[in-house]
């Protein structure tokens, strides 16, 4: 007899894609894909966004039954969409359903902004996680999030990893931990849900940075210096939004900011690589399969930064080199001449 899944993933992206697999090691799991056509493809290939899908994911277009049959909800979409999807599926959802989210961005619905506008001031209630958009938008209660250093496609190839997940109910990290934990995953625990968040997206942006530092040529003293300075305008941003500083030293912090400033795995890193060669940021963005969300991200931390008065050198810096079509070279060399803070100003 079949076992009906009570754990989904809902976003079919290469991270939702890993996920699924991960929980299909200890149970059975819904994919769910908003394409019936990609749902039935997926189910007949038994592969998606380059990774094995295994026998006990079951893909999915039918949204109703999906959470209707699942307590345990892995929402895994692009932040663009996020708020609209949540909505979405909101009259679906009961307040026994637990929501651990794995989206790396942040909703700015509330006070839109592009390139053009990114100099004005963005107040902290005008910039949403995710995690407080499921708050606004459902009757959930139980939500959480999980971050960390997980590229997916080493994840679906059995190499070890670990990541955080992050709420302020013990529940959520127990059933996420149950969903998840296994010989090739560990999950730790942190009850700093907007610290995790705001980390996982804020380290896109050092991953841009990284990616053009290996494109213009530059080495491992380059990288390390990105990291630890990157780190330091991070804790600065993530602190003032709410976040707890140790969140940024962890897992979701350190962890996730070492992985995908050192990886071409990462869409962030083969963004700013592109760009360090040459290619236009709108051809990047046409050719990319997935979103790339530190485009955004830079924007948003900039107008942030703007509000509170942070200096983030760095951030600007590659906002110059996406928006203003600044050189790297230029950029690395402006950089090398700013005067820096103390070392280490955050602990």
């Amino acid at each position: 007899m079949l076992v009906k899944p009570k754990i989904a993933v809902l976003g079919s992206g290469s991270f939702g894609t890993a996920i699924a697999n991960l929980i299909s090691v200890n149970h059975p799991v819904y994919l769910y894909s908003r394409s019936a056509e990609k749902a039935k493809s997926i189910d007949k290939s038994r592969v998606n966004a380059n990774q094995k899908v295994l026998k006990n994911v079951f893909p999915t277009a039918d949204i109703e039954t999906t959470l209707k049959e699942a307590q345990l909800i892995f929402p895994v979409v692009p932040s663009a969409g996020f708020r609209t999807f949540i909505k979405t599926i909101a009259p679906f959802l009961q307040p026994q359903h637990i929501l651990i989210h794995g989206t790396k961005g942040f909703d700015i619905s509330k006070a839109p902004i592009d390139e053009n506008s990114a100099h004005l001031l963005l107040e902290r209630k005008q910039v949403c996680t995710m995690s407080e958009v499921i708050l606004e938008e459902t009757i959930v209660l139980k939500v959480g999030v999980i971050s960390g250093p997980n590229l997916a496609i080493e994840i679906s190839n059995g190499q070890p990893a670990a990541a955080v997940i992050a709420s302020n109910f013990d529940l959520v990290f127990k059933a996420g931990n149950r969903a998840l934990n296994s010989r090739q995953f560990q999950v730790l625990k942190s009850n700093d849900t907007i610290g995790a968040e705001i980390a996982g997206t804020l380290k896109n942006i050092m991953a841009i940075g990284a990616g053009a530092l290996n494109g213009t040529g530059y080495g491992n003293n380059a990288l390390a210096m990105l990291i630890s300075r990157g780190l330091s305008e991070i804790i600065r941003i993530g602190t003032a939004m709410g976040g707890d500083p140790n969140s940024f030293l962890g897992l979701a912090g350190l962890g996730d900011l070492i992985a995908t400033c050192s990886s071409p795995l990462s869409r962030n890193f083969s963004l700013g690589f592109r760009l360090a060669k040459g290619e236009p940021l709108a051809d990047i963005m046409a050719t990319s399969t997935e979103v790339i969300e530190g485009i955004k991200t830079v924007m948003i931390t900039r107008a942030l930064a703007n509000h509170y008065n942070i200096k983030i050198p760095i951030t600007n810096k590659i906002f110059e080199v996406l928006f203003k079509q600044l050189p790297t070279k230029d950029a690395i060399q402006q950089l090398m001449l700013y005067r820096n803070l103390p070392d280490v100003d955050f602990v």
